[in-house]
């Protein structure tokens, strides 16, 4: 099985802390992912190194085959990243936001207006696309964002965080684009969350993180089967005490 992305013994340091203490763990093409912690376990951190937005202070990462030092270029190419505080323009529509999107992206105009169709979809948002996003609620902003980041077709997504903040309603309809999307056209999607009962049912394999330290990493079936636990939620406090 082919690795989408290759970590190995990633430290980051932010002067004397360490915020990342060695974690290694690749994720698999087609798989969604998780590393799964509670805030400040080192997740965004770890993922803006994937994301070649923080130099790692040692170790190695490779996305798509391509180093994030080195070849920083060539793995932006290939991915998309939604940050957890990702904001949207004011003073635009929603529509005119992805038109955007799908014009930096693609210099072919018939690419760029089927990224856009595709955006279009994704969004959910039939009529209130047309409406300025200062007029949105938090969900509609995360379901422009993570249309956003899906519409480029990325080998790999990365997703900080996506449901964070949003009602039952809204995180449902998340998950389950996200799902759709990957079953569809069989993107590789890393996503971090410190929801585990939601990482239940929507990753293939996921790493618990705390204190920049892996806990443990597998199948969530096997994880909780091993360990003896209802869920990743009692595995998680197991595995901290």
């Amino acid at each position: 099985m082919q690795a989408s992305v290759e970590v190995k013994d990633l430290v980051k340091s932010y002067g004397s802390f360490l915020a990342v203490k060695g974690i290694s763990f690749n994720v698999f093409d087609g798989e969604i992912y998780g590393l799964v912690g509670p805030n400040g376990a080192g997740k965004t951190t770890t993922f803006r190194v994937i994301a070649t937005l923080l130099m790692p202070t040692s170790g190695s990462v490779k996305v798509c085959g391509y180093d994030v030092v080195r070849e920083a270029n060539k793995v932006r190419k290939c991915i998309s990243y939604l940050p957890e505080e990702a904001g949207v323009y004011r003073n635009i529509t929603g529509y005119e936001f992805l038109k955007l999107i799908a014009k930096t992206y693609f210099k072919s105009s018939k690419d760029a207006e089927e990224a856009l169709e595709l955006g279009i979809k994704l969004s959910g948002l039939n009529e209130r696309l047309y409406d300025k996003m200062k007029s949105y609620s938090r969900g509609m902003k995360r379901r422009i964002q993570v249309a956003r980041t899906l519409m480029v077709r990325p080998r790999v997504a990365i997703l900080d965080e996506p449901t964070a903040g949003l009602d039952v309603s809204y995180s449902y309809s998340i998950r389950e684009l996200i799902k759709d999307f990957v079953k569809q056209y069989g993107i590789t999607v890393l996503l971090s969350s410190h929801n585990m009962h939601e990482v239940e049912g929507l990753c293939n394999r996921v790493a618990l993180i705390s204190s920049g330290q892996i806990l443990v990493e597998g199948y969530v079936s096997e994880l909780i089967k091993e360990h003896g636990v209802r869920n990743l939620e009692e595995l998680f406090i197991k595995l901290v005490r």
